[in-house]
């Protein structure tokens, strides 16, 4: 999934929203390096193949195409299997030129091989100045190469049907507390009113949701790995959410972009939904007769500090085996540098770029017809201000969501808890690392 945002203002979303990859993200991994042969321009015409999951990137890819005849690119959309699209296509050696990739997901197709590194077109190391430093930092492995482009965020929010908060004369939350008491208020007067739903197949949600509360997973020191899935502030937050379904005030049959969770919100059974900055257009685009009554605001909070996390947020990487480098390079900069490639993104797809030109885009200092004319982007940059920037992703992360999604969707239906599915998560991230003979221990 991915994500989109004009001037000094949102520039401080740029130093702001960030994930810090420490040295430890550049841990010692098999990777592709491109020999400076390998980004010659091709003789002749050239098309190159383009995974991703986003709406209407189709549309963005024809622009490019009319514009440029002798390098065309042809897209796929992935979104209903992504990484197991990808991984397929590496173990049969036919992987496309170009992916969309989660920076979650960065570091663990790396120890797969799964990238080229760019680094040999000077296009691609130029570009580094384009981006908000976090998340070049994520593509390049601290600068040790350049394996991807990035694209999006995904700074989150609380999204809010405020005509049924009025109508029940609840007042929108602001803490966790508050939302928790909200969400008995609601359910009480209406049954069939729920305040939210957990999906627990959606492990890169949930991550969101530590993320918030400082809950680090991952840390690297002394040549090793630190692994701290369980830690107190996880367990804080899978209690809090154990607790709500326990007392069956969020519904867990819901699976997020499903036919069914829109059913659920056109029939006024949902009052919220906690999501990130690309989930703006979800709603504008699926429930188009509910314009005017969504509001974003600040997602609830743990403390006094404030704090907001990221759900998601993708780059555009180089993958192994394409023979066309240089016009790889040439494409994926303009995808994810390109005003007007930018915008189409944003309008069709919902991006919030990682670039700083995206971050100058009219349309994120306007008002938003379908929610109200509110000024959203105002309130998805407050939260990328507030995101903690030191945290860091695993290199076995597809394994260790899995894991978590494996325990969760048990804890959902009764078996076990959210608790369990922590150390269920921590156990699988130990082991595949130790499988992998990647140097790693539980604690700090």
């Amino acid at each position: 999934m991915s994500s989109t945002v004009t001037r000094t203002r949102l520039a401080i979303v740029a130093a702001a929203a960030g994930i810090a990859v420490l040295p430890g993200c550049s841990s010692p991994a098999p990777a592709g390096k491109a020999s400076a042969a390998s980004c010659e321009p091709a003789k002749g015409k050239v098309t190159l193949q383009y995974w991703n999951t986003v709406p209407g990137m189709d549309k963005v890819v024809d622009l490019w195409n009319k514009k440029n005849p002798n390098i065309q690119v042809e897209t796929k959309n992935i979104s209903n299997d992504q990484y197991g699209a990808i991984g397929n296509a590496l173990k049969a050696g036919k992987a496309p030129d170009l992916a969309q990739v989660g920076y979650d997901q960065l570091p663990n197709l790396r120890t797969q091989d799964a990238f080229v590194d760019a680094s040999a077109c000077s296009a691609a190391t130029a570009a580094k100045t384009e981006f908000v430093p976090w998340t070049w930092s994520q593509t390049s492995f601290s600068d040790t190469g350049v394996f991807a482009l990035p694209q999006d965020t995904g700074p989150m929010a609380l999204f809010v049907r405020s005509d049924i908060f009025k109508k029940h004369d609840v007042a929108i939350p602001k803490t966790w507390d508050e939302y928790a008491a909200a969400a008995k208020e609601l359910h009480k007067a209406d049954s069939d009113l729920t305040i939210t739903y957990f999906d627990p197949n959606n492990a890169e949600w949930f991550n969101g949701l530590l993320w918030q509360n400082n809950a680090e997973m991952y840390s690297y020191s002394d040549d090793k790995w630190h692994v701290t899935v369980e830690s107190d502030q996880s367990k804080q937050v899978a209690e809090y959410w154990q607790k709500l379904i326990s007392d069956k005030l969020v519904r867990t049959d819901l699976t997020h972009g499903s036919t069914q969770m829109y059913a659920a919100y056109q029939k006024e059974q949902i009052a919220s939904y906690i999501g990130a900055a690309w989930g703006y257009s979800m709603f504008r685009d699926n429930l188009p007769q509910q314009a005017g009554k969504w509001t974003v605001v600040p997602m609830p909070t743990w403390g006094a500090n404030g704090a907001s996390g990221n759900w998601g947020g993708s780059t555009v990487a180089f993958m192994k085996g394409s023979k066309h480098l240089y016009e790889s390079v040439k494409f994926n900069t303009w995808l994810n540098t390109d005003p007007e490639a930018l915008a189409l993104e944003n309008e069709l797809g919902g991006l919030y770029p990682a670039a700083n030109a995206g971050l100058q885009l009219p349309a994120l200092s306007k008002g938003v017809p379908y929610y109200n004319n509110q000024k959203i982007f105002d309130v998805f940059a407050a939260s990328s201000r507030k995101v903690d920037t030191s945290f860091t992703w695993g290199p076995t992360q597809k394994t260790v969501n899995l894991a978590l999604q494996d325990a969760m969707a048990k804890a959902a239906a009764g078996d076990g808890t959210l608790t369990d599915a922590l150390s269920a998560a921590q156990a699988a991230a130990l082991k595949s690392m130790k499988d992998q003979a990647i140097p790693a221990a539980a604690g700090k």
